[in-house]
Parts: C-alpha cells; structure tokens; sequence
C-alpha cells in the first residue's frame, strides 16, 4: 500500500502545468479537486503559484485512476481516506468497490439495453434512403427503449 507520508509530502517541487502533464488530468480540474478538498492546496511560490510535492502528484493519480473506473468524487474522497489510515483498510476498501461493481453492472445492462434499441432502430432504416425515418420517429415515440422494441 501507498506511504501514507507519501501522501502528505507538500514539499514544493512542480508547478501546475507539469503535475497536469505527469498525471493527464486538467488544470482546471486540478483546481477543482483542491476547491472540493480532494488534493490538498499546495505550497506557493514568491510569484503565487502553485508548486506541488510528490504527494500531490501520487494523489492525483490515484484520484485520476479511480475516476477512470467510474467512482464517484464521494467514493473517491472514502478511498483516499481508507488509504491514509493503514490500521485494516481493505475491508472498507472492498465493500466501497463491491458497491461500485454493483452500479457497474447495472450500467451495463442499461447499455446493453441501449444497444438492442439501437441496432433494431439501425436495421429499421435499411439503407437510409426512404423519406420517412424509423429512427427519427422512433425517437418521437416515448414506448421505445422502454420494451426494447420498435
């Protein structure tokens, strides 16, 4: 597990621009992330500008990683928290994950759901070239998608 100190280092070491560049998240979303309390606001330079330490960048990363598998900023902020604390993490760790994997799953159906509507609406239009459009209509219609037929 990650150095809980690792995560507390502050220690000045990159502006904004390059811990942006390092961990492929946005400026402005790095400023969004101090705002909400996410990343701990940095160290500032004579000229006022942000200067972050390795911690800041670890942080972001995991923080970065996370959104990429769908958690939220709440479940994300738990994480971080149950990553911090090193008494017996992982337990906390897996119910806030097997709460995910449940809204995950239930995504996916609903995609698949999607998909079958799609398609059929797809295969409604032939090749596009009649003056009435099956998918434009079907649009109209507010039964589609909620049986999954057209």
């Amino acid at each position: 597990m990650m150095d809980k100190l690792a995560l507390r280092d502050t220690a000045p070491r990159l502006p904004i621009g390059e811990l942006s560049r390092r961990t492929g998240v946005n400026i402005e979303t790095v400023r969004y992330y101090e705002k909400i309390g996410l990343m701990p606001a940095p160290a500032r330079s004579e000229g006022g500008h942000r200067l972050y330490g390795r911690g800041h960048l670890l942080r972001l990363n995991f923080v970065r990683r996370a959104r990429d598998l769908g958690f939220t900023l709440n479940e994300i902020r738990d994480l971080l928290e149950l990553a911090e604390q090193r008494d017996l993490p992982c337990a906390e760790a897996r119910v806030v994950a097997a709460a995910h994997l449940l809204d995950v799953r239930a995504k996916v159906a609903a995609l698949r759901k999607m998909e079958k509507v799609l398609v059929e609406m797809v295969a409604r239009c032939a090749d596009g070239s009649t003056p009435d459009c099956p998918i434009l209509e079907a649009l109209f219609d507010s039964e589609v998608g909620t049986n999954a037929q057209i």
